[in-house]
């Protein structure tokens, strides 16, 4: 993974437009379907919000085009499924993870319109259920009702640690150092709230019997 976004931080901080753009794209794929349980959106996010602190990309855009990449993606999730309705549960690539389909249905009879809100943070659900909910016939003034908030609520929940962190740290270098702290100085970051979120999707994993992950790999 560090392999992977090094090179895209050290790129993506000389080119604030690219970096906003991958932003938009990484949130925006996560909630696509089967797409989104493989795709690392939200250390992407999570990294380039490292960035924020030194002035390479500005806090209010980096919330806006997380939050405009997770909107648009639901929001064609959920059109998808409510256009189709049940028939794009049975049709590929849903087709080749039945077990996580049927989880993501349970999810959404268990929590109701709640369900939209509660999945948005916990990932790779969060990729199911939108489309879930459209093909369960949820209608469109229930779903971003409760789509909206969550977004507004999710956007800054993943942003804000990296911004916090990264800052933190700087002042200390900054104090007792009196030194640069690195264009690495992202991983830190990525890897302590990591921690935090892996632990998050362990104990529901735990809780609901092997979770989704243990799903798509089934």
């Amino acid at each position: 993974m560090t392999s992977f976004l090094d090179p895209l931080i050290g790129f993506v901080s000389a080119h604030a437009w690219l970096a906003y753009l991958t932003l938009f794209l990484a949130a925006l794929l996560e909630a696509v379907p089967v797409v989104g349980s493989v795709i690392p959106g939200s250390t992407i996010i999570l990294a380039l919000s490292a960035l924020v602190p030194g002035g390479e990309l500005k806090l209010p855009f980096v919330l806006l085009a997380a939050g405009l990449g997770a909107l648009l993606g639901d929001g064609s999730a959920y059109f998808l499924g409510h256009r189709r309705q049940r028939e794009i549960l049975t049709t590929w690539p849903l087709t080749n993870y039945p077990r996580v389909v049927a989880e993501s249905e349970s999810f959404f009879h268990r929590f109701g319109t709640w369900a939209v809100f509660f999945a948005r943070f916990v990932p790779p659900i969060r990729a199911f259920v939108p489309v879930t909910a459209g093909a369960l016939g949820m209608t469109p003034a229930k779903f971003y009702a409760v789509n909206v908030p969550a977004i507004l609520l999710w956007a800054p929940a993943h942003v804000l640690p990296g911004v916090l962190a990264v800052s933190a740290l700087h002042e200390y270098f900054g104090l007792h150092h009196h030194g640069h702290v690195g264009k690495h100085i992202w991983i830190y970051t990525v890897v302590g709230v990591a921690i935090v979120v892996g632990a998050l999707v362990w104990i529901y994993r735990r809780r609901n019997g092997g979770g989704v992950a243990t799903k798509l790999r089934g």
